[in-house]
């Protein structure tokens, strides 16, 4: 198996080294548009190879998609973050060339990859790439939700003072401070719902702090996180490789699911060999579906920029 990692930055990195470290495949690429960052970035990495006890192969590459050719999952996390002074029109308008242009290149040398959608706004990176590409709906997988999960899982094992791994909850929506929704309703503790153990002004400042976790990140660190987003797309690279039929949140195209369509928004799905294999039906509430509805509208509102710049 090869996989290729666009995009040397930190997110881009991480989720190469976790990669790697798990074997999920026997050859990885790392590709950047900046002389040396990616080759430099992979013998770092292949220097901890002996330490960490790890045989896949990895190469760093400038520019040159001809090295990813045969590639089974292409993971895009290159595109700029949005800078001071700089409109929501102009970041998508810059992203949104920069991840056309990869996804292109990358389906010349790698026609059947399914691709992983990192790059912000994400949710409007994944509909450019499900519209622009003509590939199968179940090849274009946007990695959020599967973050912000992870974000509400953490948030919540806090509150109840538990393992993470003891818990199960999703947020679905965009990937986006006020689009997300996480469903405190349906989240357990070890299959015991934690409504029976916390109260109601408790899981509302777990979503809270969910919503905003990346801006806390930021605030905290002067720059977006690295670890958690690197790690969610890693996971999602090895439920397709070893077709692990895993359920995780992502930002997939809908054609009447949810009550929504032309869109990508996070929903639960199926992740194994074929990409996306199947949405699953959470029944929400009244409520929570209007959310939802709420989420898809602002989504769309981001996705018209693509429409007036001829981009899809």
């Amino acid at each position: 198996m090869k996989v290729t990692v666009v995009g040397a930055g930190a997110v881009g990195a991480t989720c190469a080294d976790n990669i790697a470290r798990k074997e999920l495949a026997d050859e990885l690429v790392l590709l950047d548009i900046k002389e040396g960052f990616a080759e430099g970035k992979a013998i770092d990495m292949m220097q901890t190879a002996t330490l960490l006890g790890f045989d896949t192969k990895i190469t760093g590459v400038t520019g040159d998609y001809s090295k990813t050719a045969g590639s089974s999952v292409v993971v895009i996390t290159s595109g700029l973050p949005r800078k001071p002074g700089m409109t929501r029109e102009e970041l998508i308008g810059i992203n949104a060339g920069i991840v056309k242009g990869v996804a292109e290149n990358i389906l010349k040398f790698s026609p059947d990859a399914i691709i992983i959608v990192i790059s912000n706004p994400m949710d409007t990176m994944a509909y450019l790439a499900l519209k622009s590409l003509g590939l199968p709906k179940n090849r274009i997988i946007g990695m959020g939700g599967t973050l912000d999960s992870a974000r509400f899982k953490f948030y919540l094992s806090q509150a109840l003072n538990c393992s993470p791994s003891d818990l199960q909850g999703f947020v679905i929506g965009g990937h986006g401070d006020t689009t997300m929704i996480p469903l405190t309703r349906l989240a357990t503790y070890q299959s015991l719902p934690v409504s029976n153990l916390l109260d109601q002004a408790t899981l509302d400042k777990v979503a809270a702090d969910t919503m905003v976790g990346g801006a806390t990140l930021t605030g905290l660190i002067g720059t977006s996180a690295w670890y958690a987003p690197g790690a969610a797309g890693a996971a999602l690279v090895e439920a397709i490789l070893r077709d692990e039929k895993k359920l995780f949140t992502c930002c997939v195209s809908l054609e009447g699911e949810y009550g929504q369509d032309d869109i990508c928004l996070g929903v639960p799905v199926i992740i194994g060999r074929n990409g996306w294999e199947k949405i699953i039906d959470f029944k929400l509430t009244d409520e929570e579906q209007a959310k939802f509805n709420k989420s898809a509208d602002a989504v769309r509102n981001m996705n018209a920029v693509l429409k007036e710049m001829k981009l899809v």
